[in-house]
C-alpha cells in the first residue's frame, strides 16, 4: 500500500528518513510529502498551498492510500480525507486531532515577521520531549524550519460528510489510548468523535516517534495498512 506521510510543524520531509526503509522492508510504498513552506524557503504559502500538495500525492497513489498526519498535519490527513472521501483508504493521526470546521489550522504559537519559529522547547517539557536527549534536542532546533503564518492561521474547511466514513487509526505517543478516548467523549475532538470507525495504537515515546522510534512506529503503521485492505 501507498502510505503518505505529513509532518508537522518545523519538519521538512526528511524527517520521515528512518521510517521510510522501515516501511519498505514491510511492504509498503511510503511517500514523504515536502510541504511548501517548510523547508523550500518559500514564506509566502498558505494552507491551500500546502493541502494541494498532499491531495497531488494521494491522486498520484496507487490504490488507496493511507494518509498519515503527524501533529498539526493530523489536520492536513484529515482535510485530505474530506477532499477525496472515495480516494482515501485510511487515515493515520500520529500525536493530534483533527481541527473543527472553521477554526484556525495551527494558530497556537507567536508569528514573526509573518513566520513561525520553532519556540524552543519549554512548551514542550514534560512527557512531548521526555525521550530526546540533549543531542536530539539540538539537533531538532538545528533543522526546525518557520512555519508561513498564512499555514499556521489558515482556516479549516471541511465538507463532505463522507469523510466520516474513511477508516482512522489514532496513534497515541506521549498520552495514552485511554486518555485519547477521554478526550474524545469530552467533545474535545469533535471529528473524531463522528468518524465510523476508530481504532487506537499506543506507542511508548514523546510526541516524535519517527525521530526516537521510526522502527516501531513505521510497524504500528504498517499494521494499520494491511487492516484497511
Amino acid at each position: 500500500m501507498d502510505i503518505l506521510l505529513i509532518a508537522g510543524l518545523w519538519l521538512d520531509a526528511a524527517v520521515w528518513d528512518d521510517v521510510v526503509p522501515a516501511l519498505a522492508e514491510l511492504g509498503h510504498r511510503p511517500v514523504p510529502i515536502a510541504l511548501p513552506g517548510q523547508g523550500d524557503g518559500d514564506t509566502f504559502v498558505a494552507l491551500a498551498d500546502q493541502l494541494a500538495a498532499v491531495l497531488a500525492a494521494v491522486d498520484a497513489a496507487s490504490g488507496k492510500p493511507m494518509v498519515v498526519g503527524h501533529s498539526a498535519a493530523c489536520s492536513l490527513a484529515w482535510l485530505a480525507a474530506d477532499a477525496r472521501p472515495d480516494k482515501v483508504g485510511k487515515v493515520a493521526l500520529i500525536g493530534g486531532f483533527p481541527t473543527s470546521d472553521g477554526q484556525p489550522y495551527a494558530d497556537f504559537f507567536e508569528s514573526v515577521d509573518g513566520l513561525v519559529p520553532f519556540p524552543g522547547w519549554e512548551p514542550f517539557e514534560g512527557p512531548d520531549a521526555a525521550d530526546l536527549d540533549e543531542a536530539a534536542r539540538r539537533r531538532f532546533a538545528e533543522a526546525a524550519v518557520p512555519v508561513p503564518t498564512g499555514v499556521t492561521r489558515g482556516v479549516v474547511r471541511l465538507r463532505d460528510a463522507r469523510r466520516f466514513g474513511v477508516p482512522v487509526v489514532v496513534v497515541c505517543p506521549e498520552f495514552s489510548p485511554e486518555q485519547a478516548r477521554g478526550w474524545i467523549r469530552a467533545g474535545e475532538a469533535p471529528e473524531l468523535a463522528a468518524v465510523e470507525h476508530v481504532e487506537f495504537v499506543d506507542i511508548d515515546t514523546g510526541h516524535w516517534p519517527m525521530v526516537t522510534a521510526p522502527v516501531e512506529l513505521a510497524r504500528l503503521l504498517a499494521a494499520a495498512a494491511a487492516e484497511s485492505r
